[in-house]
């Protein structure tokens, strides 16, 4: 048997994510998450082969989960499957040791199959995201700018982010102007906008 842990925010699509795997003769669902840090408690306590997860999550996102999961149960191999299917998405979820991507819009038995490659050894990443991903080239923004510029999504003033990331206003500053730079945006909004579209931040 294939052991799954999968992690969706939303209940519904999580319970119904389950019910389809567990369609499935070889796959058994061994524990279900809310979020990224439950993933990652119940992916130690029961040692699943595969671990699934969505990207955007309350708390600690699946991209995160991914990284933590490589250190802390490193036999467990991680697939995302999103509803977002950015460039920027891809490339920092296989950066954080995902070895697959796929997006929710794909037929239902392309799941159970990509999980029977990955437990194979195999890389599954959505065809037309690694097109996309290809093209848009890497993420131009450094990891203190990307920072800045999330902390700077939700409207926060420049002395509030100072104060939240530890950093000077002039540094805040200097940060924000090279994201603006880096995505061609015209202010700080608009540079938010575009990292986002693009899955940078």
């Amino acid at each position: 048997m294939i052991r799954v842990v999968l992690a969706e925010d939303q209940s519904m699509v999580r319970g119904a994510l389950a019910s389809l795997l567990g369609l499935e003769p070889d796959i058994e669902v061994v524990g279900e998450a809310a979020n990224g840090d439950e993933a990652v408690e119940v992916a130690e306590a029961t040692r699943p082969d595969i671990a699934l997860l969505d990207i955007e999550m309350p708390g600690r996102d699946g991209i995160a989960a991914a990284e933590e999961l490589r250190r802390r149960v490193p036999g467990c191999r991680v697939v995302i499957l999103t509803t977002f299917g950015r460039p920027g998405y891809l490339r920092r979820a296989m950066e954080a040791g995902a070895v697959a991507f796929l997006v929710k819009d794909s037929p239902a038995r392309d799941l159970a199959a990509a999980i029977r490659r990955v437990l194979r050894g195999e890389r599954v990443i959505d065809p037309g995201l690694a097109a996309a991903a290809l093209s848009a080239g890497p993420n131009p923004l450094s990891p203190r700018e990307r920072d800045v510029l999330s902390a700077a999504a939700d409207g926060s003033t420049i002395n509030d982010i100072a104060l939240r990331l530890h950093l000077s206003e002039g540094t805040v500053r200097n940060y924000l102007s090279a994201a603006i730079q880096k995505t061609a945006a015209r202010n700080r909004i608009e540079a938010v906008q575009k990292a986002q579209a693009q899955g940078w931040l």
